[in-house]
Formats: structure tokens, sequence, C-alpha cells
């Protein structure tokens, strides 16, 4: 079975297609950065135009690439959650070819896909196991028990932490989007130059609150003079606190499960410091494993898709081509109508 996966959720617009047996065979993203970069920020009636823009464009690209439209047995796309004006666009798109070919469509979760997006690389990875999503727009700490039943177990309260990292890199004048150049940043800070609290580390649920530490380092900002080692300081101190508070509430998940299996994904699962930490810390605790999508994978992408499209298409329900659903409000723990 081959199955082409559609992502329009946010600010990147991505087209795969996965195949059962042979896996990825192809994988086009097109990323709108430098688009929003000039706002500083993403601005969801441009990136919905742009998703309009560019979608047919990736797709006549693949099937250039691969003439095997005929061959596509199944489309999933992005239904929630994300954008609503970007989602409606990946599933404008993805209903009107699944009529056009006669071939069903299926609805996914975003953060799902995300999820299990290290099983595109590591098939081994088995249920149950504790995941950390972590990106711009969630922050989550979730019990996965089987394919599609999930408990929430801690949530962000306000700032996301990848909406903590871009704020405090703004306020540094650093360019957007920045959480990498950040943490390239914080590279070159002293360690413990900076100390940064760290937000509800001592509170009975695994909760997350980033909207003080950002209050914080704005104020550590303002009193010091902003040379590029100071900025780099802070730079460091504000990801090491970040880092610190996502793996310390982590570690209380994995202790209250008593599982050995740890899965960090989203866009800031690309960040090095949290990649070594999080490994040092399943070996030192727990003699378990950690796993992490590719770097290529971490956003946004439509291999994610292709990919849990492939895996619920079994036991999902299929809608019909002409039933656009989407969903900006979707949580992972109910996933009920699919």
């Amino acid at each position: 079975m081959k199955v082409l996966g559609i992502e329009t959720s946010c600010d990147d617009t991505g087209i795969a297609i996965y195949d059962v047996s042979k896996g990825l065979l192809i994988n086009e993203l097109h990323s709108q950065k430098k688009i929003h970069a000039n706002y500083g920020g993403i601005i969801p009636e441009l990136a919905s135009r742009e998703h309009t823009r560019k979608i047919i464009f990736l797709l006549d690209k693949i099937f250039k690439k691969k003439n095997i439209m005929k061959e596509i047995d199944l489309i999933a796309y992005t239904a929630g959650p994300g954008l609503v004006g970007s989602l409606l666009v990946g599933a404008t798109f993805a209903c009107s070819l699944g009529f056009s070919l006669n071939i069903p469509v299926l609805p996914v979760n975003h953060m799902e896909a995300h999820l299990l997006s290290p099983m595109l690389e590591y098939k081994s990875i088995e249920f149950p196991f504790i995941a950390l999503l972590v990106s711009g727009k969630h922050t989550q700490i979730i019990a996965a028990y089987k394919l599609g039943k999930y408990e929430i177990l801690g949530n962000s309260l306000d700032d996301a932490a990848g909406e903590a990292f871009d704020k405090t890199s703004k306020m540094l004048g650093l360019k957007y989007p920045n959480g990498r150049e950040l943490s390239n940043l914080a590279a070159k800070g002293i360690k413990n130059y900076f100390y940064f609290p760290r937000p509800m580390i001592h509170h009975s649920s695994l909760n997350f609150s980033f909207s003080g530490l950002k209050t914080f380092t704005s104020k550590v900002i303002n009193n010091n003079i902003l040379n590029i080692q100071q900025k780099a300081n802070i730079a460091r101190a504000f990801e090491d606190a970040v880092i610190d508070v996502l793996l310390i509430k982590t570690k209380k998940a994995l202790y209250k499960k008593g599982w050995k299996r740890l899965v960090i994904a989203g866009g800031v699962s690309a960040n090095s410091l949290l990649r070594k930490k999080s490994k040092d810390m399943m070996k030192k605790f727990f003699n378990g494993k950690v796993f992490y999508p590719q770097l290529k994978f971490c956003t946004d992408n439509g291999a994610m898709i292709a990919y849990l499209g492939s895996l619920r298409y079994k036991e999902a329900s299929i809608i019909s081509p002409l039933e656009i659903l989407v969903k900006p409000k979707w949580p992972i723990d109910n996933l009920s109508h699919t």
C-alpha cells in the first residue's frame, strides 16, 4: 500500500509518499520561514495563501519524479490541530484529489504524527512509552499505551517551550525563526554565569509554565550591557533552565508509570543539549532508551503524516472525499472520530 501524506497545519507545506513495504519513497517540503521572518512571527493569512500557491507545485514535482499517481491507495492529511486556514487548504486539496482518483481519504492528528515520527527510522519502538512533545505550539508529556490511545500527563499552561525560545531569541536580537540560533549562541556561553529559575519543578502536577522564565530573562537582558559574550551567557542560562524543566518533569512521568522507553518529538527535539541530557538521564536513572526523529523530521513534514496514515488505515474510519474535516483544536487524547 502506498500512502500520500499532506501536511499544512502551520507554515510548512509537506507532501510525501510512504510505501508500507519499501518505506518512505519521497518527501518534499516547502518552508515559509523567509516570508514570515519579515514580521517576526507567523501571519495566518499569508500562511494559508502560500500553501495554496505551493501545494500543487509540490505534488506535480513528486509525480514527475515518481510516475505513481495511479498507485496511490490512500491519502492522509493533517486535520488538526493547527491554523484553520492552513488546515483547510490541505483538507480541501486532499479530499478533491481523493474524489478525482476515487481513493479513500483519512484525516489524522498532527500531534500523533509527531509522536510516532521516530518510528520512520526505529520500527522497533514498542508501546507503552512516555513521550515528550515539544514544539513552538505544544509542550506535552504523554503516556502512549498503544496506537491511538494516549493520556496527557502534563501540558503547557502558557508559552510552549519552542515559543519561549523564539521570544527570548527575539529579545536578544536574533532573526526569526531563531530557536536554533539561540542554541548556537548558547553553546558559546559560560556555564552558570547566570542562573535562571526552573518554573514549577516542585509542583505536584506535570504541567509546564515558561512565561515567568521569559519575563525573568527580559529583566536580565535589560539590566546588563549586551555585548556578544553576555548575550551568549544569557542564552546559555535560558536554554539550561528550559531543558532542565523539561527533563525533570519527564523523569517524574517515567517514575510514575514505571516505564523505560522515552520518545522526544517536535521541533525542539532537534536541540542537541536536550538530546544529550535525555540520553544521559535514561541511561543513569532507568537503564532505558530514548528515541528521537531524524533532524529532517523534527519540524512539520509530510512523511510523518503519510506514515501515520499507513498505521491508522486498518482501524480508522475512512471519511468520504466529499467530507472536508478540520479540527484546529484537536487533542491527542480524543481521537474518537477516527
